[in-house]
């Protein structure tokens, strides 16, 4: 019991801030309450499907395919399969995360998880194309040709960084989480 409170706790926190709310402040707190719900709605549409996919990405993908396509030795294949994958994925961001971990416990290669996360974040086809729409073809090119170094940059430099310690953590971390 006390394991499962200390690991919701920032909910239950959040929860009690809620309610303190409503009764402080009756029409901030239905606001907070109903903008909570919604995003707890969002959220319960985008996860399922995730969760199939990651499940499906675990039984079909073996660990040696892995580790060939993204894994330490992997080189310019890993690199670019990190970013076409971030980049072709739909959803926000809170949902790439399960597929780094699973990623990282197929025994994918640290910088090329962080640029799939990298890529998710900031190279979404979407969001390129409504970048040219919205602001011009120019701005979004120069703006996904800063964005490709300076991910694979922050990848690589993030995992030198890291002792092999913290590294193993991580990736035992991962491997904890979906168990």
């Amino acid at each position: 019991m006390i394991e499962q409170v200390r690991r919701y706790r920032f909910f239950l926190i959040l929860l009690l801030i809620n309610l303190a709310i409503l009764y402080l402040h009756p029409e901030i707190g239905w606001q907070s309450l109903r903008i909570t719900g919604d995003t707890l709605l969002e959220m319960l549409a985008v996860l399922p499907p995730i969760f199939l996919l990651l499940g499906l990405l675990d039984v079909w993908v073996d660990r040696e395919a892995m580790m060939k396509l993204m894994g330490e030795n992997s080189g310019w294949l890993g690199i670019s399969l990190a970013f076409l994958l971030g980049s072709a994925a739909a959803g926000p961001l809170y949902a790439a995360f399960p597929i780094a971990g699973v990623l990282i416990r197929k025994g994918a290669k640290l910088a090329n998880v962080l640029i799939f996360i990298g890529a998710w974040s900031t190279t979404k086809i979407p969001m390129l194309l409504f970048e040219a729409s919205a602001m011009g073809w120019k701005f979004m090119v120069v703006r996904f040709a800063v964005d490709i170094p300076g991910i694979a940059l922050i990848a690589y430099a993030t995992e030198k960084v890291l002792s092999q310690r913290e590294r193993q953590d991580i990736c035992e971390q991962a491997k904890s989480e979906l168990q």
